[in-house]
């Protein structure tokens, strides 16, 4: 059987594929990674060009992470207008999506939808995963019902594009993890971080040197280094469930 191509869009150097890539490729997926962030725009018109490409070409699904930016940030983030563009005609052509956190927000403002600024403040560190009952069914999300994740995030979806699917919402009743579309799935959280890559994002900050973000870095850190292995039960599976529908729309 050919081997399975994922075309990943990253976004900074802190954000890589990490767990995913890892368990992604011992299953025998290529990774085709594209570092938006390392390229410098050359602004043609009202476009952008850099590495995104304008579709998947040969690829077989499109998974695009997180980072710093927020899904409307064009003017210090150059490639994401691009990065809109093929997530929408990823979608529009009824390929296989996944967006992780900024991902999934990239993916709610290209399909028609809306994101903002959460009024609860940001959230961050170990977070239940409350499972719809369409996520109760859904081939991706079904096993992921009474487990964690890492979050990090301070903007979330305000308005859900039509006709998507909300398969798990967070503590504060935003939306955790939604179907776009048949292939297509956006979650808030990351089932891709490693303890150690989360305590590059605050512990190891500047940012953290304020005693009360210290104490909140740090708790929040240890609580993802103690579930390490039940991070790893959960999510392992999550990404093999995500090959496992790209084989299936492959072979469809």
């Amino acid at each position: 059987m050919k081997p399975l191509t994922f075309l990943t869009v990253e976004h900074e150097d802190e954000c890589p594929p990490a767990w995913l890539g890892q368990w992604w490729e011992e299953r025998g997926v290529r990774l085709r990674r594209v570092q938006a962030h390392a390229h410098t725009p050359r602004v043609a018109g009202d476009h952008a060009d850099v590495a995104i490409p304008a579709t998947i070409g040969d690829a077989d699904a499109l998974v695009v992470f997180g980072g710093e930016a927020g899904a409307n940030d064009d003017a210090e983030y150059p490639w994401l207008p691009a990065t809109r563009r093929l997530i929408a005609r990823t979608v529009a052509d009824g390929r296989p999506f996944l967006g992780v956190c900024l991902g999934h927000q990239l993916a709610a403002v290209a399909l028609g939808g809306a994101v903002g600024r959460n009024p609860e403040g940001m959230t961050t560190g170990l977070i239940p995963v409350t499972v719809t009952e369409a996520g109760r069914t859904d081939p991706l999300l079904a096993e992921c019902a009474n487990s964690v994740a890492v979050q990090w995030n301070s903007d979330v979806i305000t308005r859900l594009p039509d006709r998507v699917t909300v398969l798990a919402t967070a503590p504060d009743g935003t939306p955790q993890a939604v179907r776009f579309a048949p292939w297509a799935y956006g979650v808030q959280f990351h089932p891709e971080v490693t303890p150690e890559q989360f305590d590059s994002w605050w512990v190891d900050k500047p940012s953290a040197a304020d005693p009360a973000l210290r104490l909140t870095a740090e708790a929040a850190s240890a609580a993802i280094h103690a579930a390490r292995e039940e991070l790893r039960h959960t999510w392992r599976p999550f990404a093999a469930r995500f090959v496992d529908l790209v084989r299936d729309f492959v072979r469809d």
